[in-house]
């Protein structure tokens, strides 16, 4: 009898579009192609043809590495912006700063104790304001 192994994650399982490839991978292998092709033709006669699939690797490289590459569920541009952020756009230096919620609540606390206080004032000289 045949074993078919079935993944635990199921999010982990992408659909497949055409030639067991995902919509991303035929969208960035084609844009690889797109780039890579005619620039090797451009090229394969003034710089010969080792040159030109030198320069074609090197020019489809990224489409592949966007189509292919993923780490912990993440696609290759958001671990890039990740890391573009930290490196160059946040403070390099980030102090802990906490704020204590009991502190808060004694605030709370003492604000609640004085409208009680008002209220009970005005409740007891209800006429004190009016002089006739």
């Amino acid at each position: 009898m045949a074993y078919v192994p079935v993944p635990k994650d199921l999010t982990k399982v992408k659909t497949k579009v055409a030639l067991n490839l995902t919509k991303r991978q035929l969208i960035c292998f084609s844009a690889a192609l797109g780039m890579g092709l005619p620039l090797f033709f451009l090229l394969k006669d003034s710089a010969g043809i080792s040159a030109a699939a030198f320069v074609m690797i090197l020019v489809m490289l990224p489409c592949f590495l966007f189509a292919m590459y993923e780490k912990h569920g993440q696609p290759l541009e958001t671990i890039a912006r990740h890391i573009i952020q930290t490196k160059f756009l946040r403070q390099k230096e980030r102090p802990y700063q906490t704020e204590n919620l009991y502190t808060v609540l004694q605030k709370q606390r003492n604000l609640e104790k004085e409208v009680a206080a008002i209220v009970k004032g005005k409740q007891q000289n209800p006429h004190s304001s009016h002089r006739g």
